[in-house]
């Protein structure tokens, strides 16, 4: 009996420690006679929402707390009526201006869908009006002020908020952790009820982006032009005739079998992301795919060694081969700066293409060496390689 008494009593005061300090986190006194009617938590980067709203004109006047920052911070607290995220949001941004003798300045800034990740929190109007709006640092704490006119869809809408740098009064791209990347939620000004899924769902996304730039660069970054190679220069030694064949159509195979995972990841990835657009990576990517399945069904239509056919199916298939090298590697650039990682993975990738080019250049200047030498011998073919081609040409 006691102990049941001591267990109840253990709960009731973890509760009511919890209750009492999420409490104190909201109860906060703005002065100016700013009072708000509800408060919550923000689940990450140390910020706070108060709001009162008003039903009869369908406004909201709030305040948006963000602590633990300074006077080189920005900071912003955006809805997004579109229901993305960082896409699409309308952004209420406040800095401390220090060409203007740190007054911190607020202003409005629209999130554009295409090309949203480029922003650099300009200022314009946003789709709704804002009658209101001012900012003030007190310490390391920065606090907008607003009034919203919310758009006419209802009272739930996603929110966004987030901080970063200013460098020469203009706000720099945020950090990418995942708190960063997971500041978002949906709020009902009406009934005060949030949700906060962008912290889970950003570390999903963000794990998932990773799989897909990882598998795309083995693949069709590192696994195609070592195949390319296997059947450029080993082909000319005559003792690794055909397995030279045999090692270049596993590779190239394999590389286009985890190619295609990375692909339909990158779908998913599309499709889970709406009104983010990535166009000229996504073309890329749809143009690989399918000179890649291209090649892979050439195999079945590759005539015999000496058909009259056989020189335009070495053409065809050579030029394929190098046009989907050239773009895979375009294309990985491409996805390095969407995804942003650390500098030294793309150094680490183009380490890869320096080693795979020299060792190229090496074998290359060797290959011709060899086929120079085997054409003044006067007991030479005058057609050493029918079978294989001529300098490593024809598979």
């Amino acid at each position: 009996m006691d102990c049941k008494i001591s267990m109840n009593a253990l709960l009731f005061c973890v509760v009511f420690l919890f209750a009492s300090s999420n409490a104190q986190n909201c109860a906060f006194s703005f002065g100016n006679e700013r009072n708000y009617a509800t408060c919550v938590t923000l689940p990450v980067l140390n910020a706070f929402l108060h709001w009162t709203y008003h039903q009869s004109n369908h406004t909201v006047d709030l305040a948006y707390r963000h602590t633990q920052v300074t006077s080189s911070n920005w900071v912003a607290w955006a809805l997004n009526p579109s229901g993305g995220a960082m896409a699409g949001a309308q952004c209420l941004v406040a800095f401390s201006n220090s060409s203007g003798g740190g007054v911190v300045e607020a202003y409005t800034s629209p999130i554009p869908i295409p090309g949203y990740r480029s922003t650099r929190l300009q200022q314009g109007p946003l789709s709704f009006q804002v009658p209101k709006l001012a900012a003030e640092l007190d310490g390391n704490q920065m606090t907008i002020f607003a009034t919203v006119v919310l758009p006419s869809a209802g009272t739930n809408f996603v929110q966004v908020w987030q901080h970063g740098d200013v460098s020469g009064n203009r706000p720099q791209i945020h950090p990418q952790t995942p708190d960063h990347l997971g500041s978002s939620g949906s709020i009902d000004f009406s009934s005060g009820v949030t949700v906060d899924t962008g912290v889970a769902s950003a570390g999903s996304k963000l794990r998932r982006k990773n799989v897909h730039g990882v598998v795309n660069v083995v693949s069709w970054g590192i696994l195609i032009p070592i195949g390319a190679m296997t059947a450029r220069y080993l082909k000319v030694f005559k003792a690794a005739n055909p397995a030279w064949f045999y090692l270049h159509a596993a590779c190239q195979t394999s590389a286009y079998i985890v190619g295609v995972a990375g692909w339909a990841t990158g779908l998913k990835l599309g499709s889970d992301s709406p009104g983010v657009v990535h166009s000229l990576h996504r073309n890329i990517g749809i143009t690989l795919f399918a000179l890649g399945t291209l090649q892979v069904f050439a195999l079945l239509l590759r005539p015999k060694p000496d058909h009259k056919y056989r020189i335009y199916w070495n053409v065809y298939h050579i030029g394929i081969g190098y046009s989907v090298i050239i773009l895979s590697i375009i294309n990985i650039f491409q996805g390095l700066d969407i995804l942003d990682p650390e500098k030294k993975w793309k150094r680490a990738y183009i380490g890869v293409l320096i080693f795979l080019g020299a060792n190229a250049a090496i074998l290359e200047a060797f290959t011709w060496f060899i086929v120079i030498k085997r054409k003044k011998r006067p007991d030479s073919d005058k057609y050493p390689h029918t079978v294989n081609g001529t300098n490593g040409y024809g598979a």
